[in-house]
């Protein structure tokens, strides 16, 4: 697999597969956010198409980077979405770097949303769609976050290699500029757990696949086949 780790602002073409890595914190927080039932999630260009949505659809949960705000029902931390039954529910998601690589890439045949929490389940999924070239795009710092870089690289990796190690891409991951903000406190809207669950490896059993419905970029789980058992991991209910 011919494998590419670019930053954003660094997406000159339309890359046939992308993989949009966001470790701490926004696929991280997708992930909870199907786990806890969550039917769809809607990323969002701007936090006022965000309100936008969210006035238009009063159902939907509302999500942003930061402090609480107006409008918004909660933060991005997984820590504090871990709590909240979203079952059936649709979320609207819009952070700083996460959502924003998403949709410079809407128009690839495939959009994979990833982080540790799901990685062996997104390397899966590029094994089985047998998948020469793919894009990662590592969406912190301007490209330069270690624990996107650490994590795509780890799943690029994992989806050639079987035996790949994944403890020093954790323990890269663990000494990111990212990891030492949130566990100092300088970002806002965090959880004193959310380090700790960005960095649980495979702690769901589902890739995240990312695609254009009703003009919209929709983020949804996606079953991936097992090799261990020949039968589909199921997504949650």
């Amino acid at each position: 697999m011919d494998a590419r780790f670019l930053g954003i602002a660094e997406l000159v073409e339309v890359p046939s597969v992308a993989v949009v890595v966001d470790v701490m914190r926004a696929f991280t927080v997708a992930a909870w956010a199907f786990a806890q039932g969550a039917e769809k999630i809607v990323l969002a260009e701007s936090l006022d198409e965000a309100l936008a949505l969210k006035a238009c659809h009063p159902d939907w949960v509302a999500l942003k980077d930061g402090p609480p705000a107006p409008g918004f029902d909660t933060v991005n931390s997984p820590g504090l979405l871990r709590s909240i039954d979203l079952g059936g529910r649709t979320v609207v998601q819009k952070t700083t770097a996460g959502t924003v690589g998403a949709l410079a890439v809407k128009e690839a045949s495939l959009v994979l949303c990833a982080g540790f929490v799901v990685a062996e389940a997104t390397a899966r999924l590029l094994r089985t769609r047998e998948c020469d070239s793919v894009t990662f795009v590592v969406t912190g710092e301007g490209g330069q976050a270690d624990e996107d870089l650490a994590c795509a690289q780890y799943i690029a990796r994992r989806a050639t290699e079987a035996g790949t190690d994944p403890a020093g891409f954790l323990r890269r991951a663990g000494k990111s500029r990212a990891a030492a903000e949130l566990a100092e406190g300088v970002r806002q809207g965090v959880h004193p757990d959310d380090v700790a669950l960005c960095l649980e490896l495979d702690r769901f059993p589902f890739a995240m696949v990312a695609a254009s419905e009703d003009s919209l970029m929709v983020l949804r789980p996606c079953a991936v086949p097992s090799p261990a058992e020949g039968t589909s991991i199921q997504t949650p209910a």
